[in-house]
């Protein structure tokens, strides 16, 4: 059997000591004891919440081959005798772990942050480099201070392709990470209003995100959105943090990687691109301009990285949207069916204005209707009521007329919008989704959008949960 890591490269690496009869090697990494596989090493790292100390001996029980625990912690593991690996700081040894692992790779990395589209933008890049090779990325969104490192430490040493999304929601986040991930090409999705909460503005937020170009290798790239409106604030912070080369992405006539023409219609896209002055037609098997904006972007990291452009466009066609970012479900109800849309991972402006977006591009059948079910956006801080407010805008300008909302924040929209739109309103969420599975009717179109802490979750599981897959071979599925 192959090692992930052998035991004596590890402890090289996060300069542990050994306790116990310890393996040749482990087969992964898991830093939770409920999904540890036989053979992992269990990282026993002290959350905000949590402490991986509490859950040593069950990690045993699932099979850990092997536990990284901090000396601090060593007396209150009691009589466990499992092989142990006893470090200073769990965290600080998986850092140590995960700069070894870059280390030790000739992979092409690249590093994607941005406001919106991070997750969906690192799936697209590992679908796209998966015909060129072998394809390390981060489960999830493993995107912060310890996401990171921990998908570091789980690149295996053969990588041909390693692609890690870098999160923020505050200055002086994505620094530390990005000098351990030291990507050859950067991709900034776009700024917009996220985490607005800990930032003076939009400028605060861009300076925030290109803290990505501190880390570029040299002779390195980045790619920025050229129709945002930091495009020039961005661009001079890639050149005063030395990047080599700059490209851009979007459809502005100057872009290098242009979306010259977009077609969607609810479920995918048709997509004329122009990469390097070359014409392209590209099919995207997931919906929205917002995604196909992107795809430019992992077009032109797939190029830069030195893969396969014409496999990773016919990658694009097989596409499928992540869940809670944009996934369809078409589900059996009496008399027909209706298309659930689960947009509820995350929120912010930007993001809500795609997902109406999207809304808007699906077409109901028969007497059905086009529903937002929206939540509340989360850290906005001071701008909240306003933020909130401002989405009628899109919703009256994409024709949405039936508006079902829950949370504190989301009152600023009920407000706001007029008489002629058919507007629910529940405090809670768990009231909004009793509501909404007594109400879907035959041939709606149903988006659920908000931020992940307000467990507008429950919702779709509501709903997949109390009508089941219609499958069109004959029958439920």
């Amino acid at each position: 059997m192959s090692h992930l890591w052998t035991i004596s490269d590890m402890m090289k690496a996060m300069t542990g000591r050994p306790i116990g009869h310890l393996p040749e090697g482990i087969s992964g990494i898991s830093i939770d004891s409920r999904s540890i596989g036989p053979g992992e090493a269990f990282f026993a790292i002290k959350g905000d919440r949590v402490d991986g100390h509490d859950f040593a001996t069950k990690a045993v029980a699932g099979g850990a081959a092997l536990l990284v625990v901090s000396e601090g912690k060593l007396p209150a593991l009691g009589r466990l005798t499992a092989p142990m690996i006893v470090v200073d700081d769990v965290l600080a040894a998986l850092c140590r772990l995960a700069v070894a692992a870059r280390a030790r790779t000739a992979a092409r990395i690249i590093g994607v942050t941005g406001s919106v589209g991070k997750t969906t933008t690192k799936e697209m890049l590992r679908h796209t480099l998966a015909p060129s090779g072998r394809v390390h990325a981060a489960v999830a969104s493993f995107n912060n201070h310890w996401g990171v490192p921990l998908t570091l430490a789980r690149m295996p040493a053969d990588t041909e392709y390693g692609v890690f999304e870098i999160g923020m929601n505050h200055p002086n986040e994505i620094r530390p990470l990005v000098k351990m991930v030291r990507p050859h090409v950067a991709i900034i999705t776009t700024i917009a209003a996220a985490h607005l909460g800990n930032f003076s503005g939009l400028e605060e937020i861009a300076a925030a995100k290109a803290e990505i170009f501190e880390g570029v290798e040299p002779n390195g790239h980045a790619i920025l959105n050229r129709d945002n409106a930091q495009f020039d604030f961005l661009d001079d912070a890639a050149l005063a943090a030395g990047v080599a080369h700059i490209h851009t992405f979007g459809q502005h006539a100057k872009a290098d990687y242009r979306l010259v023409e977009y077609e969607g219609d609810g479920e995918s896209g048709l997509v004329v691109a122009e990469i390097d002055g070359q014409m392209r037609d590209v099919v995207i098997g997931a919906a929205g301009r917002h995604v196909a904006e992107n795809a430019m972007a992992v077009l032109g990291a797939v190029k830069l990285a030195g893969a396969d452009l014409d496999a990773a466009i016919a990658a694009l066609g097989a596409l499928s949207p992540v869940k809670g970012r944009g996934e369809r479900h078409s589900l059996a109800i009496a008399g027909g069916t209706f298309t659930l849309i689960d947009e509820s991972y995350n929120a912010n402006p930007a993001s809500m204005r795609a997902a109406i977006a999207l809304l808007a591009s699906s077409k109901p059948t028969g007497e059905g209707r086009r529903i937002a079910v929206l939540g509340d956006m989360r850290e906005m801080g001071a701008f909240s009521h306003d933020v909130h407010a401002e989405l009628a805008t899109p919703l009256l300008a994409a024709g949405i007329s039936d508006v079902w909302l829950a949370g504190p924040d989301m009152a600023a929209l009920r407000d706001a919008l007029p008489s002629n739109v058919q507007v629910e309103y529940r405090e809670k969420t768990e009231d909004l989704a009793e509501f909404v599975v007594g109400s879907i009717r035959p041939g709606d179109v149903l988006m659920v959008k908000s931020s992940l802490g307000t467990g507008f979750g429950k919702i779709v599981s509501a709903l997949l949960d109390n009508y089941s897959a219609f499958s069109d071979t004959g029958g439920n599925a």
